[in-house]
């Protein structure tokens, strides 16, 4: 006999935080203006992470809402070199595959103004790599449990986990070769989870760059639509 379904409970809401719409309005700005100093990054220094920050990075990401709170990810922090480097030779074997005409001629020709190609040493050189993995289901006192938006869910603990990197002063690089099922094997994964990227994590280098192109941001009026009431 399986164990007794969990049930709903309310609390009272905890940490409730009350600003003035001023406060709000600048609190807002400031979120803004030290989003658009994040940058993504391809050259990276040596100069170590400590596991600490990562550790807190993640947590922070753990937060992230997700459907009937089942929290579908996993993510597996690599700063051990052979590791690293197992990674690496991984990726760029599917990337040669990818770059030698594999992606379509639109696609690759769509990421011609990034300057990307099958070289990757950013994942050996970055101090830490971060591979998060989605959980297609999970196990509830000993039960298989299916897990629901788990797209949308684990999407949202990504973004929060970059914007922690940033906030915490680091940068990083997304990358998702395809396919990715090398990574169950090399981080030792279950069946039951899909490898959806790899996260490159540090300092930039000195003569780090990035792509002209990507400084262009649609402005706000391409991206929003709003529909305002009376006030």
């Amino acid at each position: 006999m399986g164990q007794d379904k969990p049930v709903y409970e309310a609390v009272p809401l905890p940490d409730r935080r009350e600003i003035s719409d001023d406060e709000m309005l600048q609190e807002a700005e400031e979120f803004l203006a030290r989003a658009k100093t994040r940058h993504s990054i391809r050259e990276y220094s040596d100069r170590p992470v400590q596991r600490a920050v990562i550790d807190a990075c993640i947590a922070a990401a753990g937060t992230a809402p997700s459907g009937a709170n089942q929290q579908p990810w996993h993510f597996v922090a690599i700063s051990d070199p052979e590791m690293k480097a197992r990674v690496r030779e991984a990726a760029e074997q599917e990337e040669e595959k990818f770059y030698a005409g594999g992606g379509g001629d639109e696609w690759l020709s769509a990421l011609e103004p990034i300057g990307t190609d099958a070289a990757k040493p950013h994942l050996t050189i970055a101090p830490w790599l971060i591979v998060i993995f989605a959980q297609r289901w999970g196990w509830r006192d000993g039960e298989k449990v299916k897990h629901y938006y788990v797209p949308e869910s684990v999407g949202i603990a990504t973004g929060m986990l970059i914007t922690a990197l940033h906030h915490a002063g680091l940068s990083c690089l997304t990358h998702t070769p395809n396919p990715m099922r090398f990574l169950n094997d090399l981080c030792g994964r279950p069946d039951n989870e899909k490898p959806v990227m790899i996260l490159a994590v540090g300092h930039p280098a000195e003569d780090a760059t990035v792509p002209a192109v990507a400084k262009k941001k649609k402005p706000l009026n391409e991206i929003m639509t709003a529909f305002e009431g009376e006030t």
